[in-house]
Parts: C-alpha cells; structure tokens; sequence
C-alpha cells in the first residue's frame, strides 16, 4: 500500500494527470497557444518548465511542505468538483506568490539584468521582495486566460498533427491526451 501510495503521489506531478479532469483541459490548451504574451504557453513551448510536470512547476508552493501541499489542494479540487460546487473560473487559494517565479528565475541573467527589470531601481528588489506581484503589476497578467481560447490560433509544436491519434506516446514523444488538448 505504502508503495502505491508514493507512485501515485509522483504520479500526480504529471502535466497529464493535471489534465485528466475534464474541467482542466481549457488550462491545458493554453498551453500550445501561438502568443507569447501568455505566460504558461511562454514557459510551456520553450522547455522553461518540464513539460511532463509544467502545471506542478508553477502551482507548487516552494516553501517547505509545498509539495504535500499543493496535492492536498489537488485532492480538494476532487472533492469540490464530485461533492461541492465548483469555481467557475477555477481560481487560485490564494494569491500566486513571487517566491514560485524566482524559484527558476532568481539570479537568470535576462531576470537580473532584464531593460523592464532595472530601469527602476526599485523594481527588482520590490519583486524579489514579494511586495510587487509578477502577475498582477501589469508586467506578466495574462497566464491561462481560458476564456480567450476561442478567439486566438493555437501553435502544433514540433509533431506532425497526423501523429497524434489514439497511440499511447507518439514519434515525437506526445501523449495522446497532450495531443487532445492541442487541437
């Protein structure tokens, strides 16, 4: 038991479990959007996250304990989605902190050195400092922007479109359900 429960509990750091519920596949879409001012297709399209674990990456809480945490939450969206009312848009517990960007980003040269980052001084330790968001100061607000997904055009990535049939990985690596939810 104790071994099924650690496989799992890896498991569930997949993008495609993540998506596996229905309700996350417009999340999952976004991510092959052809704009880069969407951040998740941004990160997702230039292998800047893994793509095998691209929603864990970004909603892991990386302080301590972040990682139980963030599938404790997971396992919440289960029992709202079956037994509760759902969020309709999903939303997030509670604000995105900066510490989950500069995880990755802190001490990157285009981070640090970035034209928008120091052309105010105060900027940079402000945003370090978690009292200037990253999402919501005007500088990265678009992430998912699920409710656009009919309006704009969707990038097919580096697999030809006829691979991605009902195969369980294809030539290009490809899970069938990434391919689902990039069409």
């Amino acid at each position: 038991m104790a071994m099924g429960v650690s496989s799992e509990f890896e498991r569930s750091k997949n993008t495609s479990f993540c998506l596996s519920c229905h309700i996350m596949e417009p999340h999952g879409r976004s991510l092959y959007l052809d704009d880069s001012t969407y951040l998740a297709a941004a990160h997702f399209q230039n292998h800047r996250v893994p793509a095998d674990q691209a929603c864990y990456t970004c909603h892991t809480n990386y302080a301590m304990f972040g990682g139980f945490r963030a599938k404790l939450n997971g396992l919440h969206h289960v029992y709202i989605q079956y037994l509760g009312k759902p969020h309709d848009p999903i939303r997030l517990y509670e604000p995105y902190n900066n510490r989950e960007c500069l995880h990755c980003h802190l001490g990157a040269r285009s981070f640090e050195e970035g034209a928008v980052h120091t052309a105010d001084p105060d900027l940079l330790p402000a945003v370090k400092a978690n009292k200037i968001s990253c999402l919501s100061s005007g500088c990265h607000e678009v992430v998912h922007n699920v409710g656009q997904l009919g309006k704009v055009k969707f990038w097919k990535g580096a697999s030809d479109s006829s691979d991605c049939g009902n195969r369980k990985t294809t030539s290009a690596g490809r899970t069938a359900a990434d391919c689902r939810i990039a069409g």
